[in-house]
């Protein structure tokens, strides 16, 4: 499918069926994924794949506890029940290390201070690496979902997936999990917010020249086919 149909393709999806994931797609996914942009071109991003019954089930009992996976509820059913489940994770010090480099002087972010970026752009330049997980996806036919982790059992996961801090390096942090599998239905999962929330127009959030003045209304909008897809 072309670039603008997968955009517009792409949703959260909340349900899996029992059919395996072609590792081949998964692979591409993160091919794709190392394409996103980065600052400096530091690349500080890692992704952990969890593809077997076993490490997806560490997942879920690293996230919740042992009453919600015996009587989830549809949400965490439908969630569970993804045959991959891939935790991006975005690297501070590939770019503390980065910007300490000559070329990166002016940039004024030497040092290895954390406290001199104005964004954590580890942090976003991952996400964009996740967005090109959940569109290569999209692409090839599967359902993918990001969500975050519970804020509480965040350390839990990272001592489960050996992202351990030493004395020499500060570990990968996960930014967050994406679900990937084929589609169940739709009435299978828990609907998005999107199912119940209007979906906000560009002309509505794009400003031209200067915040507030908006989008002006002669422009004539580009054809496409209708937006009915859930975030």
């Amino acid at each position: 499918m072309d670039f603008s149909e997968v955009v517009r393709r792409r949703r959260m999806t909340r349900a899996y069926t029992s059919d395996p994931v072609d590792l081949r797609i998964v692979e591409r996914a993160l091919e794709h994924a190392t394409r996103a942009p980065s600052a400096g071109f530091s690349q500080g991003w890692a992704f952990l794949v969890l593809d077997t019954p076993e490490s997806v089930a560490g997942f879920w009992a690293a996230q919740t506890d042992e009453a919600a996976r015996a009587n989830p509820d549809r949400w965490l059913a439908g969630m569970m029940s993804a045959p991959v489940v891939v935790v991006p994770c975005s690297r501070r010090e590939a770019y503390l290390d980065r910007y300490a480099e000559a070329d990166k002087t002016r940039a004024g972010l030497g040092g290895h201070d954390e406290s001199r970026w104005a964004m954590p752009y580890w942090h976003l330049d991952t996400a964009m690496a996740s967005l090109l997980i959940l569109q290569s996806v999209t692409d090839a036919g599967l359902g993918a979902c990001f969500f975050g982790l519970v804020p509480d059992r965040v350390g839990a996961l990272k001592e489960h997936l050996g992202l351990v801090d030493t004395a020499e390096a500060q570990a990968p942090h996960p930014i967050g999990a994406i679900t990937i599998g084929h589609p169940a239905p739709r009435s299978t999962g828990a609907a998005g917010s999107a199912s119940r929330r209007r979906r906000t127009p560009w002309t509505e959030v794009a400003h031209r020249g200067r915040w507030g003045a908006g989008w002006p209304s002669t422009s004539e909008p580009a054809e496409h086919a209708p937006d009915g897809e859930e975030r």
